[in-house]
């Protein structure tokens, strides 16, 4: 996500083109498509339908929101967080399918969570995190991009960018909620764009940018060993006729399925940035620092989704609206080249993509179970 410093750790690993397409704040204006009636969530029959068929994607919460991260809390709830406004900032309404992005963005300062019992209803929990009031930082900054949250057995954890503004914090009791604790402090964080935490059986895991992997001390106070780089095995053709080899630019979360450690990341179908569909791509080992084996496509316009198991234990990933024109009709999409342009057919708000997540022949396969998400492109810049 292109802020000020933030994207430009991220951009350091992708191509000069990438680059210039999403500088620092103020550099690019990035307007937003014109004014539409915005659709309705879908209605609760026809969700509890899905859920159960789990064979096509779901349009099940409305409001402006990106990065969209789901997971299950202790109580057996879903917590819901993202990328979004601060709270009834009017924007929302007068300016719906703004981009995020440049001088015009809408992003705000707080970290908004939801819950919800069926991932039908949600309950909001305000803001537990405001950037001004909860950061470490000397210098906090006013933005609040790709936050998560974690449980981790006793507390909640949260981490968000960008990366020189970014926080790892806890709640002081198992109720989400400040005051919040920081036994890292910003200099042993350092910068971390999109960081992402992964529970490996004691340890914890810390994952950023594009991708970088370190183990977390037991009190989180400290990293334990150097950060390690992870890529998939062999390369693809990147925009400027060099070969490339890393799974995406940001978005990076790591999964575990069986045996096998998952390393999930995003990038734009063509390489390029903002131009394209936004996806989802993986990569598997049997050690969490690797080798990984070839960059796999999981799944279409789920770019910077979480997937998440649900409480029936079938799987979904998050999607929702990036893109410089109004949603497409997926009617047709399978075929349609859309690398002229950031295009989605994801309605602003959040969607969860029904997912298969499985092993075959002794490798991890996933892959969207919707059509108009399972395949790529014609405007794919690798080859599956």
């Amino acid at each position: 996500m292109p802020l000020r410093l933030c994207l430009l750790l991220a951009l350091a690993m992708v191509s000069p083109a990438m680059a210039q397409q999403a500088g620092p704040d103020g550099d690019k204006e990035f307007p937003s498509p014109p004014a539409a009636p915005l659709p309705t969530v879908m209605p609760r029959a026809e969700i509890e339908a899905g859920l159960a068929s789990h064979d096509r994607a779901l349009f099940i919460k409305t409001g402006w929101i990106r990065d969209p991260y789901i997971t299950v809390g202790p109580d057996k709830l879903y917590y819901l967080t993202g990328t979004t406004p601060d709270p009834s900032d009017p924007r929302e309404q007068s300016d719906p399918y703004n981009v995020g992005l440049g001088s015009n963005s809408i992003v705000g300062g707080t970290v908004q969570v939801w819950r919800s019992k069926d991932l039908i209803d949600w309950q909001s929990l305000g803001t537990p995190f405001t950037v001004k009031q909860d950061s470490i930082r000397k210098e906090p900054g006013k933005l609040v991009w790709a936050p998560e949250i974690h449980w981790l057995g006793d507390r909640w954890a949260l981490v968000h960018c960008p990366a020189a503004k970014s926080n790892l914090a806890f709640t002081s009791g198992t109720e989400l909620k400040g005051p919040w604790t920081h036994p890292m402090k910003g200099p042993k964080l350092g910068n971390k764009h999109d960081p992402s935490l992964f529970q490996d059986g004691e340890t914890w895991y810390m994952l950023w940018e594009n991708t970088m992997i370190a183990p977390l001390a037991k009190d989180f106070s400290s990293f334990t060993a150097e950060p390690v780089r992870i890529d998939p095995s062999g390369s693809r053709l990147g925009p400027q006729g060099t070969p490339i080899s890393r799974i995406g630019h940001e978005g990076a979360t790591m999964l575990k399925v069986g045996d096998k450690y998952v390393h999930v990341g995003t990038a734009w179908s063509t390489d390029k940035g903002r131009k394209g569909s936004y996806n989802l791509y993986y990569c598997s080992s049997d050690k969490i620092t690797g080798p990984y084996g070839p960059r796999k496509f999981a799944g279409r316009f789920l770019g910077h989704g979480t997937p998440f198991q649900a409480l029936d234990g079938k799987w979904w990933c998050t999607a929702f609206f990036n893109g410089n024109q109004l949603p497409l009709s997926r009617d047709g999409i399978e075929k349609r080249d859309l690398s002229a342009d950031a295009q989605t057919i994801n309605q602003r708000g959040l969607t969860i993509v029904p997912m298969e997540v499985t092993t075959k022949d002794g490798d991890v396969f996933i892959r969207a179970l919707d059509p108009a998400y399972a395949t790529p492109g014609p405007d794919e810049a690798q080859k599956f």
